[in-house]
């Protein structure tokens, strides 16, 4: 019999509709996976062998280190060329920005030609982009290469069962067709969705699986069902097909799911932090790398805003107040004194429109989030990160654990500058429930998706909003 693996799936997806990526036939998935790593490291060698004379070490050993930096590329079959085009930039952005700032900081960048480079840098996004182009076009003739669509089962006519179903469906480079459901009840009490066939009951599973000719089987069954699915994979030794276990999730709202071995028992976590082993190593070198050259950069205009403070009004230059971090710790964030008032304490009021508390040059900074700039020293100190779900005032949080289900999961990473809930319409006061709810929603989608790219996309969405957004007060 094969191997029982468990899956499970999160309904947050920020990037793209990936559902049945792993359903494609073997060749599409390793043309996936190995698409982009394999443009960077052809172009690099190309370039090499035309512009400098020959593949030298350095560059085979760049190239090497590109793939493994890239390897596993993402998917990208279901996206639109112009969607397409920018995860290749943000993706192509983020790693030549980690090897040039390696480069520099090792002086390895004098082993290589600045010519070979600088066009390395611009071709290879040209042609991992008309890569993929071709490869959404030729994708369907991939898939009907490998022979007939793979024959699957369900067992169980539920909710979960139904969705993986309708899932496998819709996902246009789909190698499996879904034959069927077995299910002990009846059409009447399962209220069965037309489009998908009842085959049969339990007990008749083998011979719906030899007669069906089935290869792939997913068990979709509740977990407090033991008894009964100790029972099927009994029935199921006797066949050859594959078995997958689809797990009810009485857990829906997963974060960072993933399945993991402890002490030799299988367990699947369910809420996690994104950033751990490479992850957080990533997240943290590109926090200190950014922030630094920041500061520097801005260092002219930081002294100008805190002379302007400082005369502008009475009180300190820095407004320091106490918010949540990590694991909910406190922590003490940095901004400029935007108003007449320091208040940190247990009842603190949040700024809104024609707020009489807002100096004038307040309103200016708190409009262009220059007020913010304090804070890429709590970056620095290892207190906050770039980008993450904003820090609210304890005070808030206080209030607000008590009121939304799962708000305190946010703190299971370090608050940022800027987040995935700033760049999607929450940025400013959340004068209701709903909205900060709407908050809380994107903070979650943010550590269920997390990547390097993301956090590169919403700091250029940041960006674009200083320049555009008039919610902030």
């Amino acid at each position: 019999m094969s191997d029982t693996s468990a899956s499970a799936s999160s309904t947050g997806n920020i990037h793209r509709d990936a559902r049945g990526a792993s359903s494609r036939g073997s060749l599409l998935r390793a043309l996936e996976t190995s698409l982009s790593p394999l443009v960077g490291v052809a172009c690099l060698w190309a370039l090499a062998l035309r512009m400098d004379g020959g593949i030298y070490t350095e560059y085979f050993l760049l190239g090497l280190g590109v793939f493994a930096l890239t390897y596993p590329g993402p998917s990208r079959l279901t996206l639109s060329p112009r969607a397409t085009l920018i995860d290749v930039l943000l993706s192509w952005g983020t790693t030549m920005g980690l090897l040039l700032a390696a480069g520099w900081v090792t002086g390895y960048m004098r082993a290589f030609s600045l010519d070979v480079i600088s066009t390395w840098t611009v071709i290879t996004p040209v042609v991992d982009g008309a890569a993929w182009f071709v490869l959404q076009r030729t994708a369907p003739a991939l898939v009907r290469l490998q022979g007939p669509p793979e024959r699957a089962l369900v067992v169980g006519m539920n909710h979960q069962g139904l969705a993986l179903a309708d899932n496998l469906g819709a996902t246009r480079f789909n190698n499996i067709e879904v034959v069927g459901f077995v299910d002990d009840r009846s059409r009447e009490r399962l209220q069965a969705d037309p489009r998908f066939s009842l085959l049969g009951r339990f007990d008749h599973l083998t011979e719906v699986i030899n007669s069906q000719r089935i290869s792939l089987i997913y068990i979709s069954l509740p977990m407090a069902s033991q008894p009964r699915i100790l029972k099927i994979l009994d029935d199921l030794k006797d066949t050859t097909a594959s078995i997958y276990f689809v797990p009810d999730m009485f857990v829906t709202d997963l974060i960072q799911s993933k399945p993991t071995v402890l002490c030799g028992v299988p367990v699947i976590s369910v809420c996690d932090t994104p950033f751990q082993g490479v992850n957080g190593l990533l997240k943290r070198g590109s926090d200190v790398v950014l922030s630094s050259l920041i500061l520097v950069a801005l260092a002219p205009l930081l002294l100008v805003i805190a002379l302007a403070v400082k005369l502008g009004s009475p009180g300190p230059v820095i407004f320091k107040q106490r918010r949540y971090g990590q694991e909910g710790e406190e922590i003490v964030v940095y901004k400029f004194r935007s108003m007449t008032v320091a208040e940190d304490g247990p009842d603190i009021r949040q700024a809104q429109r024609d707020d009489k508390r807002i100096t004038r040059l307040g309103a200016f900074l708190r409009k262009t989030s220059l007020d913010e700039l304090p804070q890429f020293i709590n970056v620095l100190q290892g207190r906050m990160s770039i980008v993450g779900p904003r820090p609210h005032a304890v005070a808030h949080n206080e209030l607000y654990r008590k009121l939304i289900k799962g708000y305190m999961v946010r703190h299971k990473v370090k608050p940022g500058i800027t987040g995935w809930a700033q760049v999607n319409g929450f940025r400013g006061e959340t004068d209701t429930l709903e909205k900060m709810e709407g908050r809380i929603e994107r903070d979650l989608d943010y550590l269920r998706n997390w990547s390097l790219k993301l956090d590169m996309l919403i700091i250029l969405k940041t960006v674009r909003l200083v320049f555009k957004d008039q919610s902030a007060f």
